[in-house]
């Protein structure tokens, strides 16, 4: 769990330099991997 959640906050991370860098494309791929993050850490806190 805790690599999950430091995978995520690095993905989110990314995700808000690339925002603030005007890089729409980077930024909405990074977005994708949060949301894949977001899913995983639900379904292992689910079990």
């Amino acid at each position: 769990m805790k690599n999950l959640t430091r995978q995520y906050d690095i993905a989110n991370n990314k995700a808000k330099e690339f925002m603030k860098n005007g890089q729409i494309t980077q930024y909405f791929e990074a977005l994708l991997e949060v949301n894949k993050y977001k899913k995983l850490m639900t379904i292992v806190v689910s079990n």
